[in-house]
C-alpha cells in the first residue's frame, strides 16, 4: 500500500517479491508479465512514434498527395444515388495528405519490426518467467497434482474425475459456436448497413459540414457504434464462470477469447479487407435492399478509415473502460462502508470499542472491502490480451497503437494495485509457475499479427499499386528521368473513366456542366466495357506475391528469433542442475544395495 499501490510510484519498478508474499504466485506472475510487457512496449512505442513522425515529413511533400490537391479539373462520380452531385478530386486534399502520412515505405518496415518484436517479447518473457519461477522453487511444481492432493485432504473418499469425451456434446458445442459466429457476422453486417445508410443521410444533410465530410462522419460514428456493441457483447460472455479446475479454466479462456476477438475485430476486418472492394462500379453498384449503395474508398485509399476506426476504439476502450473499472469498485466500496457502519444510537459505543482495540478497526475495514471472486484475474488477463491484439494485428495501419498501449499499461498496473489493496478483499493466494493458456494465445496472436499486417499492406494500403506503377507504367520506365519522381501521374493512372450516359436514370447526379461527358472513379477498368484492365491483374499478382514473401520472411524471422533465444537462461539451467545434483548423494562403499550388491545406491536428501 505504501510502496506499490500509489500514484507517486508510477514510474518505479514493481516489487514482485512483495506482491508474491502477500497475494501469492498467481497474482505476482500476472504483474510480472504485465510489467515486462509494458517495459518492452517502450521499444515498440518508440518505433511507432518514429514511423509516424517519418510520415509527417511527407504530409505535404508526397507527390501523390500533390497530384490530388492539384486535380481541380478532375470530375469524380457521385458518392451516393440521390441528391449527390459530382465533385472535384481536389476536395479530398487534406484526407489524401493524412492517408499518405500513414501509408508509406516506413509502414512496411514497421510492420516487419512488430512481427519480430512480438516474438522477442514472448521469448524474453519465457526467460524472465523461468528465472522468477526457479527463484521461487516452483519449476517442478505440478498444479494438477496439488489440486488432486487438496481434494484428497478435504475428502479421503474423493475419486479423480476421469477424462471423458462425448461426440454428441462436441457436436452441440460446435453448432452453438457456429450460431454464435453467425450472430457476430450479422452484427458486422449491421455495422456495414449503418455506414452505408449514414453516408447517404449525411450526404443529404442541409448542414454543410456533415454533407462535405459524410464519409468521415460515417466512419467515426460507426466506430463509436462498434465500441458500444463491444461493450454489450462482452458482458454476457463473462456471466458464466467455469469451475476452478485448471483444464476447464484453460478451455474457458480459449472460448471467451475467440468470442471477444470476433466481437472486437469484426468491423476492423471489414474496413481493412472488404471496404471499397465489393461495392461494384458506376452503372452497376451493389446495393443493400436494392436501395443504399455500399460505401467506397477515397481515391487516396482506405487505410485512413482503418486508422480512424482503430484510434477511436482504442481511445474509448482504454479511457472509458479504465474509468469504469476504477469507479465501480470505488462506489461499491463506499456503499458497503455506509451499509456496514453501526447505527447512530450505537455509534459512540462502537467508537469506544475501536479505540480500545485497534485490531477491530482493521477487521472492520477489511470487512467493508468488496468481495473478490476467483476469476477476477481472468478478466485482467483477457483485457490485456485483447489490447495486445490491437497493438500487433493491425499495427501497420495505426503505428501509434503501441504508444497508447504503453500509456494505458502504466496507469493499469497501479490502478489494479490500488483496487487489489484498497478496494477489494485479498485474493486467496494460489501457486502458479506460468501464465497458463494465455501464453499459447499470445503466440497465436503473434502469428495472426504477421498475417494481418501482411494483408493490410498488400490489400488495404496503396503501397503495392504505387510500386507497380513506378516500375511498369510510370514515365521512368520509358525514359531515363533522373530528376523526376517516378510516382508522377499515378493518380490519373489509378482512376478509371465512366460515361455519364451509362448511369441508371434514377441515379444520375445533378450539378454537372453540359460539356462534361465522363466522370472518374477509383478502379482499373476499361473505359469501353468496364472490364478489368491488364494493370489490375498485374497489381493483383504483385499483391499476392508481396503477401507470400512478407509472411514467409516474417515467419522465418520469428522462427529464427525463437530458436536463437533460449526459453530458459543458461544460469537458470545450471542452478536447476546443481540443485538436482545436491539432492542426490552416493552412499559409502559399505552401503551397497541389498538387492544388487554390485551396484551403489542413490538416495535423495528429502
Amino acid at each position: 500500500n505504501e510502496k506499490w499501490a500509489r500514484w507517486g510510484v508510477l514510474f518505479k519498478e514493481q516489487s514482485i517479491e512483495a506482491i508474491r508474499c502477500y497475494f501469492g504466485e498467481k497474482v505476482a506472475l500476472y504483474f510480472a508479465w504485465l510489467g515486462w510487457y509494458t517495459y518492452l512496449l517502450l521499444f515498440a512505442a518508440l518505433a511507432g512514434l518514429v514511423t509516424f513522425m517519418a510520415g509527417t515529413t511527407v504530409f505535404s511533400s508526397s507527390r501523390v498527395s500533390k497530384e490530388i490537391c492539384d486535380a481541380n479539373t478532375t470530375i469524380m462520380c457521385p458518392l451516393c444515388d440521390q441528391n449527390c452531385s459530382f465533385w472535384v478530386l481536389s476536395d479530398t486534399c487534406t484526407y489524401a495528405k493524412v492517408t499518405h502520412m500513414i501509408d508509406n515505405e516506413a509502414t512496411v518496415a514497421f510492420a516487419m519490426f512488430m512481427a519480430l518484436w512480438a516474438t522477442v517479447f514472448l521469448e524474453l518473457w519465457k526467460r524472465k518467467r523461468a528465472t522468477v519461477v526457479t527463484k521461487w522453487k516452483l519449476h517442478e511444481w505440478d498444479e494438477d497434482e496439488e489440486e488432486l492432493a487438496l481434494q484428497l485432504i478435504n475428502n479421503l473418499q474423493h475419486k479423480p474425475r476421469w477424462y471423458q469425451h462425448s461426440y454428441f456434446r462436441s457436436t452441440v458445442i460446435l453448432i452453438l459456436a457456429l450460431l454464435l459466429i453467425m450472430v457476430l457476422i450479422g452484427i458486422a453486417h449491421m455495422l456495414v448497413i449503418y455506414r452505408a445508410v449514414a453516408t447517404a443521410l449525411f450526404m443529404q444533410s442541409e448542414v454543410n459540414l456533415l454533407s462535405k465530410h459524410a464519409d468521415t462522419m460515417a466512419v467515426m460514428t460507426g466506430a463509436v457504434l462498434h465500441y458500444i456493441t463491444i461493450i454489450i457483447m462482452t458482458k454476457p460472455s463473462l456471466l458464466i464462470k467455469p469451475r476452478t479446475l485448471s483444464q476447464q479454466e484453460n478451455s474457458f479462456a480459449v472460448k471467451i477469447f475467440i468470442f471477444q476477438f470476433f466481437t472486437n475485430f469484426s468491423s476492423l476486418i471489414y474496413i481493412a479487407f472488404f471496404l471499397g472492394r465489393i461495392n461494384g462500379h458506376p452503372g452497376h453498384y451493389v446495393r443493400i435492399a436494392g436501395r443504399w449503395r455500399l460505401e467506397e474508398c477515397h481515391p487516396s485509399g482506405c487505410i485512413t478509415d482503418l486508422f480512424i476506426q482503430m484510434a477511436i476504439i482504442m481511445l474509448l476502450k482504454q479511457t472509458i473502460s479504465n474509468i469504469m473499472e476504477y469507479l465501480i469498485p470505488l462506489i461499491s466500496h463506499q456503499l458497503r462502508k455506509k451499509r456496514k457502519r453501526p447505527k447512530k444510537r450505537s455509534m459512540m459505543l462502537g467508537e469506544e470499542e475501536e479505540a480500545e482495540d485497534p485490531c477491530k478497526r482493521k477487521w472492520l475495514n477489511n470487512y467493508e472491502l468488496n468481495d473478490v471472486y476467483i476469476f477476477s484475474l481472468f478478466d485482467e488477463y483477457l483485457e490485456m490480451v485483447i489490447q495486445y491484439s490491437f497493438t500487433t494485428i493491425f499495427v501497420a495501419a495505426f503505428p501509434l497503437a503501441p504508444l497508447l498501449a504503453l500509456i494505458n499499461n502504466i496507469i493499469e498496473i497501479h490502478m489494479d494495485a490500488i483496487k487489489m489493496t484498497r478496494l477489494h478483499r485479498r485474493m486467496v493466494p494460489r501457486k502458479a509457475k506460468d501464465i497458463g493458456i494465455w501464453l499459447q494465445i499470445l503466440e497465436a496472436i503473434g502469428t495472426l499479427a504477421v498475417i494481418g499486417n501482411g494483408l493490410v499492406i498488400a490489400i488495404t494500403s496503396d503501397f503495392i499499386p504505387v510500386q507497380v506503377y513506378k516500375y511498369m507504367y510510370s514515365p521512368c520506365t520509358r525514359e531515363n528521368h533522373t530528376s523526376m519522381d517516378c510516382s508522377t501521374g499515378y493518380i490519373n493512372n489509378s482512376l478509371s473513366v465512366f460515361r455519364i450516359q451509362d448511369f441508371e436514370p434514377h441515379t444520375r447526379g445533378p450539378g454537372l456542366a453540359p460539356t462534361e461527358l465522363c466522370c472518374r472513379y477509383r478502379d482499373y477498368r476499361d473505359a469501353n466495357d468496364y472490364t478489368y484492365t491488364v494493370q489490375f491483374w498485374h497489381i493483383f499478382a504483385a499483391r499476392l506475391a508481396f503477401l507470400i514473401v512478407f509472411e514467409h520472411v516474417a515467419l522465418c524471422v520469428k522462427l529464427i528469433a525463437a530458436w536463437y533465444i533460449p526459453d530458459v537462461p543458461q544460469r537458470v539451467k545450471n542452478d536447476i542442475l546443481k540443485e538436482k545434483y545436491e539432492n542426490l548423494s552416493i552412499l559409502p562403499r559399505e552401503g551397497l544395495c541389498p538387492c544388487f550388491p554390485s551396484k551403489l545406491c542413490l538416495k535423495r536428501k528429502d
